[in-house]
């Protein structure tokens, strides 16, 4: 216990649940890829999900915990890391710092929202409870219809590309760092960790974005009211 209390401690926890989170989000993204496949497979992908409700709440519950946690000890090293330094060396560090590493804190903070708004809408049907009534001929939730009516509001549609940019934002400077903080990186291998940790954000982002692009332009069907 005493180890996390110390920066070398929190940067391993901030290393691992980053970790955590990136693997969540590559699993998701296979999961919202079968849209592509239609609606068949969408659901029922859905349906067999809703019948482990005692897994789905220990995964969320288990999600929003490594993501508080993240933040959390992100916003507690960036504290003392400032408290820390003197005011010309910081200046001066400010300079060789690139953009995303400066405001890790403030990406970290706006996925953290998107989250919880993506929850509300998706999950808990607060933003539109007509969602959660959504059926398919097989009587599964029509998760198909609910995904395919959502994005082709220009609202949503726009919330979600901004969130994913964001997130892509972070994640070219998070998904390296993590690397390096787990000390699996030296001086002669970081020029290709950071590289293929800027790639596989960049992945990871155009992959999201691809289903609403879809959607707008119509190569996946579905697109409309309920």
């Amino acid at each position: 216990m005493q180890f996390l209390k110390s920066s070398l401690g929190r940067k391993y926890l901030m290393a691992l649940t980053g970790l955590g989170l990136v693997l969540f989000l590559i699993s998701h993204l296979a999961a919202n890829l079968l849209v592509f496949a239609g609606p068949d497979a969408f659901n029922a992908y859905g349906h067999g999900l809703r019948q482990y409700p005692a897994f789905l709440l220990i995964a969320r519950i288990g999600l929003g915990i490594t993501f508080l946690v993240h933040v959390i000890t992100g916003i507690s090293l960036r504290l003392e890391n400032s408290k820390a330094r003197p005011v010309a060396y910081a200046a001066n560090a400010t300079v060789a710092a690139s953009l995303a590493s400066r405001t890790m804190i403030q990406t970290g903070i706006l996925v953290f929202v998107f989250l919880v708004f993506h929850l509300a809408h998706y999950t808990l049907f607060l933003v539109d409870a007509g969602y959660a009534d959504l059926r398919d001929s097989m009587g599964r939730h029509d998760t198909y219809t609910m995904v395919t009516t959502a994005f082709a509001q220009p609202l949503v549609a726009g919330s979600y590309i901004l969130a994913m940019l964001v997130l892509g934002f972070h994640l070219t400077h998070g998904v390296p760092s993590l690397f390096q903080s787990l000390g699996l990186s030296t001086s002669t291998v970081w020029p290709t960790i950071e590289k293929i940790g800027r790639l596989l954000a960049i992945l990871l982002v155009l992959a999201f974005l691809s289903i609403p692009a879809a959607i707008w332009l119509q190569l996946i069907p579905g697109r409309g009211g309920y």
